[in-house]
């Protein structure tokens, strides 16, 4: 058993913005040219709501209605446990931004194509019915019992 006092954790979340021809709203990051969805680490005294309205209006410009929380993805490299949620865009994206070198709406193909499996695992997931997905990632890709 482990001492829990000495494993901390983050709390992220996610936005997996889809317009209505099924595309998802993707950030290409400035420090690291990876494309992702935009989304952030949550501030100790903000609400999951206001966390996820903020971190996406930082990186796009977009505000959002959010929907369903569609997936619990846990970073077990870097203990961060990222909550995604399906939104609706209440505007346009910005082309770019401080922390985002490029927007674009991504269709699937895109979305596999362009982002590390556990990023484009989200989008895609958040695309599909069903119940609420929980999986665990190493930062890249899904783990096998995760």
């Amino acid at each position: 058993m482990s001492d829990s006092s000495t494993q901390l954790h983050s709390v992220s979340v996610a936005a997996a913005i889809v317009d209505d021809d099924d595309r998802v709203l993707a950030i290409r990051r400035r420090d690291n040219a990876h494309w992702q969805p935009p989304g952030g680490i949550l501030d100790c005294h903000e609400t999951i709501p206001e966390g996820l309205v903020r971190e996406v209006r930082e990186e796009t410009g977009v505000a959002v209605e959010l929907g369903a929380l569609t997936g619990v993805y846990k970073n077990v490299v870097r203990g961060i446990v990222a909550l995604v949620f399906r939104c609706r865009a209440l505007n346009e994206p910005l082309a770019s931004t401080a922390e985002v070198q490029e927007i674009r709406w991504l269709d699937r193909a895109e979305l596999a194509a362009r982002m590390d499996e556990a990023y484009a695992i989200r989008m895609l997931g958040a695309l599909e019915a069903g119940p609420t997905r929980v999986r665990a990632h190493d930062g890249v890709a899904l783990l096998a019992n995760g």
